[in-house]
């Protein structure tokens, strides 16, 4: 799991490209909720071998963000072949992650 937010994402591009799952995280390092998410994603990432887990910091003039439509942080992303298959917003239950884990690493 990471644990800090990348300052510079990766381009849009570069995360349509990624083979295999991929959870991509979007949030900053003083918001609240991102915060209280934390424990949650360690509990539901516990595990997870051969998950990819990026966290990307978002806001204003953040491309990726934009590109995703996020909205409200933290917005968790589930990538399968750089396709998404499922999309959480202020997740509220390490199960609530599981539920979109399970939807990209099955085969």
């Amino acid at each position: 799991m990471e644990r800090e937010y990348r300052d510079n994402g990766p381009a849009r591009a570069e995360i349509d490209a990624l083979p295999g799952a991929t959870l991509l995280e979007f949030g900053t390092s003083w918001c609240g909720h991102c915060r209280a998410a934390q424990p949650l994603l360690e509990i539901a990432l516990s595990g997870c071998a051969g998950l990819r887990h990026l966290k990307v910091e978002d806001g204003p003039g953040r491309s990726l963000g934009r590109s995703f439509r996020v909205k409200l942080w933290p917005t968790l992303i589930f990538l399968k072949d750089g396709v998404e298959q499922a999309r959480l917003v202020r997740p509220q239950s390490a199960e609530d992650i599981s539920d979109g884990l399970r939807r990209i690493l099955s085969p």
